[in-house]
């Protein structure tokens, strides 16, 4: 992404957050330019880029005008699309460029990332200009605007270690879908890649039982391909519905990041399916998202990314790793402060496979550790196996992200639960009542507005 859009995007989020509670005011359609001004400067103080922010922000103000919140807001987002739109042309000639090979994955992740962060600051502008700037929109610009800086960190990383070479990607032929498209995936073995695309939302994959419906790849990194493209099966269409299905990397734990789920989509629900792989199995990469009753098994940071997402009544299973190496269970990549998102895993249980198990005297387990700074993960109510560690959770590197990230636990049980020889970092809490509440459903993704619709069952609350 361009580096004068990313800014606004980082802007945006604090913007709107740090301002909520001044939606509705306005000054005096008599306001001097010069109160104006500092108005606007105030305003900017609270954002992460105050010179950017000011620049941009200065432009919009007229004396005729009485400014207002929505008005600055609506003026960022329209730069941050016109920055936006500038690199499609970059992206066209990226494909006829002398380019390295290794790159050209990379690339293409970038190419299609982008089009979903336009989709989104259209989608914000949209709500931003409703009558009703209520809590469910709120939810909704804050959830896009999160995505969206959590797409150009995935471009990043993918050009910072871009290795390898790249094969044509299978694309599944799936038709476009305004209502809820059904497809139904009978019992057998599946070897293929499948994407869904953002231009095919309200896909519905229904298998005949985790069991026996079984969709199976073995792409890795070590093997070319980035973290992003490595997925068994990746969705960036909204509304994606599963059921009854495994979804498997079986690249193996040699291979390294090998993902089996990858969704960076909003509003997608998974419901009775399998996801299992080693390192990176589960790829959470942004939006909303709920899993219910899913079986999730992995090495190395095995619930990873950036959504704001939700696990009920999941079994989480911790496998064997490679010779010299610990497992953890999630990697939450919160990039800033102001962005709605995290993982919250709720009466779920915890647990070592069998290969661990039996090995778990000599290999350390963890809850959790931070890929990014404001990392924010925690387990409610929840099963914990003996496997995990007295301490709980682990670094990352060195001290990145301990007096700023968020780790909660509250009320979880099993022999692995006791918080008396948690860490005591500053961004560690035994959450009471009112703290866990934040991370249920029904305030962490908003469930009403969708979940609903899906059939798949839920609790709101705790």
């Amino acid at each position: 992404m361009a580096s004068s859009a990313l800014k606004l995007f980082l802007l945006l989020s604090a913007v709107f957050l740090s301002r909520a509670s001044a939606l509705n005011s306005s000054p005096s359609s008599t306001t001097s330019l010069q109160s104006q001004l500092s108005s606007v400067r105030s305003l900017c103080k609270v954002t992460p880029y105050p010179d950017v922010c000011f620049d941009t922000l200065k432009l919009s103000i007229s004396v005729n005008i009485s400014p207002n919140i929505i008005i600055y807001l609506l003026h960022t987002l329209q730069t941050a699309l016109s920055e936006s739109l500038k690199l499609s042309s970059t992206f066209s000639n990226v494909r006829y460029s002398n380019i390295i090979e290794k790159q050209k994955g990379t690339i293409q992740d970038c190419e299609e990332l982008h089009q979903i962060t336009l989709s989104a600051l259209k989608r914000s502008a949209s709500r931003m200009q409703e009558a009703n700037h209520g809590k469910q929109a709120a939810d909704a610009i804050r959830a896009y605007l999160s995505a969206a800086l959590t797409n150009k960190n995935t471009c990043l990383e993918g050009l910072d270690s871009a290795s390898g070479s790249f094969k044509p990607i299978l694309v599944n032929s799936i038709n476009n879908a305004y209502k809820h498209d059904i497809i139904y995936v009978k019992e057998g073995i599946y070897a293929e890649n499948v994407e869904i695309p953002s231009y095919k939302p309200n896909i519905v994959l229904l298998g005949d039982g985790s069991d026996v419906t079984f969709i199976v790849g073995s792409r890795s990194v070590d093997d070319g391909w980035t973290t992003f493209r490595s997925a068994t099966l990746a969705v960036s269409g909204d509304g994606f519905l599963a059921r009854d299905i495994t979804i498997e990397n079986r690249a193996g734990p040699q291979k390294h990041q090998a993902v089996a789920l990858r969704v960076n989509a909003d509003l997608d629900a998974l419901y009775r399916c399998s996801i299992n792989g080693y390192q990176d199995t589960l790829y959470v990469h942004s939006f909303r998202q709920f899993y219910r009753e899913c079986d999730i098994s992995g090495t190395i940071d095995f619930i990873f990314g950036n959504a704001a997402v939700v696990f009920q009544g999941c079994n989480i299973m911790a496998r064997m790793p490679m010779p010299g190496q610990f497992t953890v269970v999630t990697a939450q990549s919160r990039d800033t402060l102001d962005e709605n998102t995290g993982i919250s895993i709720q009466n779920c249980s915890v647990v070592a496979a069998d290969d661990l198990r039996s090995n778990s005297s000599r290999v350390k387990s963890y809850l959790g550790r931070p890929w990014r700074v404001y990392s924010r993960t925690v387990y409610l109510e929840s099963y914990i196996g003996d496997f995990i560690d007295h301490v709980g959770w682990t670094k990352w590197s060195d001290d990145q992200g301990l007096d700023t990230l968020y780790y909660g636990e509250y009320k979880n049980y099993g022999p692995g639960s006791s918080t008396d020889g948690r860490v005591t970092w500053p961004g560690y809490h035994v959450m009471d009542y009112s703290d866990a509440y934040n991370f249920t459903v029904s305030e962490f993704i908003t469930s009403d507005a969708w979940l609903d619709s899906t059939s798949f069952p839920y609790n709101d609350g705790i």
